[in-house]
């Protein structure tokens, strides 16, 4: 019943910034607490970062940190992920996905998103 949707994914060169949307659709996004995924060819998907339902209490995978921002738009039903200083290494496919469980440490996610391209090359 909820259906999330990314977007904003694209090309840019080292050092520049993209901001990714994931757009819920059929249930009020606030209940969920909300996480973005990566996964670059040939390697596993790994988590990025994450925002609770609980309090918007925010976490970021170290190789993230102080680059990225994910941030909730209630009256959207949108939650974004801000990306700065992109490296070549941030190439991959941005998931979103939706839990149940209101802190950032839960892992019953019920809802993802189809991914969005982000690919960082000079």
């Amino acid at each position: 019943q909820l259906q999330l949707v990314e977007s904003g994914g694209g090309l840019v060169q080292p050092g520049g910034s993209l901001r990714l949307s994931c757009a819920a659709s059929g249930v009020t996004l606030d209940y969920y607490t909300i996480a973005w995924f990566r996964q670059a060819p040939g390697k596993e998907r790994e988590g990025v970062s994450c925002i609770s339902s609980s309090d918007s209490s925010t976490y970021y995978a170290d190789s993230v940190k102080g680059r990225f921002t994910i941030s909730r738009d209630n009256a959207k039903n949108t939650v974004y992920m801000q990306m700065n200083s992109l490296k070549p290494e941030d190439t991959a496919v941005y998931y979103c996905a939706a839990a149940l469980g209101r802190l950032c440490k839960a892992d019953d996610f019920v809802s993802w998103g189809q991914g969005t391209q982000v690919t960082v090359s000079s």
